[in-house]
C-alpha cells in the first residue's frame, strides 16, 4: 500500500515491510521516512515489521497549502495506524516526530500502542520563555524561516552540517550522507518547510506528557545543537517518571546516522 488517505483527503506516502511486531518510525524535519535507512534495515533483520511514512508536505506525501500543525499531524499518524490495523505497536519519533507521538497519545490514547521512543525529540517545549528559560530564542526560528525564503537549497546544505555535527576538523558522516540528506529535504514543499518551523519550535507539549502511560525510552545527544538537550530530552525525562533516559555523549542531532549501531541496539533491546 503506497498511500493512505488522511481524514482531510491528503495522501500520505507509506512504506510497510516485514513481519512481526510493528514499529512505526516518524521522521524529523526537513527529511522523509527514508531517513531511517539504518534503523529500517536493522529492525527488519531483527524480525520486526517496519512502517515509515512521509509527513504531509514532505517527500512523496501530498503538498497542501495548509494543515501543518500537530493536531493534524497526530490525526495523520492515527490514520496510518488505523488503516494498517496496527496493534501493540512501538512508535519511534525522531526530532519533530516526537511531537506526533506526544499529541497522538493525548488525542487518541494508547489502545494501539505498546511502547514509545523519543530520539533527539523536540518534546516537551523548545521555545524560550519565562517558564522555559533553557529554550531556544524565537529569533533563531525567525532567522531559519528568512534563510529558507531567500535560498532554501543553500539553507539545507548548511543545516545538514550542524545537524550531523560536521566541523572544520572532523565529520561524523560522509559527503554521501550530506548529499542524501539534502536530496530528502529538497523534496519537501517550501510552505511545509517554513510552517513546520513554527510547529516544532512553538508547540508546547507539556500538557501532553501525562499521556505517556506506556513504557518510554528517551535518547538524546549531549552535543545536539539543533535541539538542545536541556529543554528537550532532559526535561522530558524529568517529566515522565517511568521513562528510561539515555544520553549519547558527544553525539549531535542526527545520531541515527552518526551512531546507528548504538541506536539500533538500544531500539531492539527496548522493543524486546
Amino acid at each position: 500500500m503506497a498511500f493512505i488517505e488522511a481524514k482531510d483527503g491528503t495522501n500520505l506516502h507509506v512504506k510497510d515491510v516485514g513481519q512481526g511486531k510493528p514499529v512505526v518510525l516518524i521522521h524529523g524535519w526537513p527529511l522523509t521516512g527514508d531517513m531511517f535507512e539504518y534503523q529500517t534495515l536493522a529492525l527488519l533483520e531483527a524480525g520486526y515489521r517496519v512502517i515509515t511514512y512521509d509527513r504531509r508536505g514532505f517527500g512523496q506525501s501530498g503538498h497542501g497549502a495548509s494543515g501543518y500543525d500537530y493536531n493534524t499531524f497526530a490525526d495523520d499518524l492515527a490514520a496510518v495506524l488505523d488503516e494498517l490495523a496496527l496493534d501493540n505497536a512501538t512508535l519511534v519519533g525522531f526530532s519533530m516526530g516526537g511531537g506526533e507521538i506526544a499529541r497522538y497519545l493525548s488525542r487518541h490514547g494508547t489502545a494501539r500502542i505498546a511502547k514509545v521512543v523519543l530520539v533527539s525529540s523536540v518534546v516537551p517545549y523548545l521555545l524560550k520563555g519565562s517558564d522555559n528559560p533553557d529554550g531556544v530564542d524565537e529569533s533563531v526560528f525567525d532567522t531559519m524561516k528568512a534563510q529558507i525564503r531567500e535560498d532554501r537549497f543553500a539553507f539545507l546544505q548548511d543545516f545538514a552540517k550542524q545537524f550531523y555535527g560536521v566541523g572544520f576538523i572532523s565529520s561524523p558522516v560522509s559527503q554521501g550522507i550530506l548529499d542524501w540528506s539534502f536530496l530528502l529535504g529538497a523534496m519537501a514543499s517550501p510552505k511545509a518547510t517554513i510552517d513546520c518551523i513554527d510547529a516544532f519550535g512553538k508547540t508546547d507539549f507539556r500538557p501532553d506528557l501525562a499521556s505517556f502511560t506506556v513504557p518510554t525510552l528517551i535518547i538524546h545527544g549531549t552535543a545536539d545543537k539543533t535541539v538542545p538537550i536541556d529543554p528537550s530530552g532532559q526535561a522530558a525525562a524529568a517529566a515522565i517518571p517511568s521513562a528510561e533516559f539515555i544520553e549519547y555523549d558527544g553525539e549531535p542531532h542526527g545520531l541515527f546516522a552518526t551512531a546507528p549501531t548504538r541506536l539500533n541496539d538500544d531500539l531492539i533491546r527496548f522493543i524486546g
